[in-house]
């Protein structure tokens, strides 16, 4: 799974910050810059549920149909966040 956020599975190339940062200010090489900032989860209390529901959310605006972007996320649970 390299090269996806290990967040929300967004392909990092993708990013258009270029990926998330750690708190030293170097690019994550595991998370994308929506879901990480300065070494911190931007939704540190998100479960993984809330992070499908708000990434369903999230592809929508971007012109998804509902069901495919349901669909990918259904592999949030096996991501290394939410081990």
């Amino acid at each position: 799974m390299s090269g996806l956020c290990q967040s929300c599975s967004m392909p990092l190339k993708k990013d258009p910050n270029g990926g998330g940062t750690e708190a030293d200010g170097q690019k994550s090489e595991k998370y994308c810059s929506l879901c990480y900032e300065a070494g911190e989860f931007k939704q540190p209390n998100f479960t993984v549920s809330e992070m499908q529901d708000f990434c369903v959310e999230q592809l929508q605006k971007q012109g998804m149909p509902k069901f495919m972007a349901w669909l990918f996320t259904r592999g949030l649970p096996k991501l290394e966040r939410w081990q």
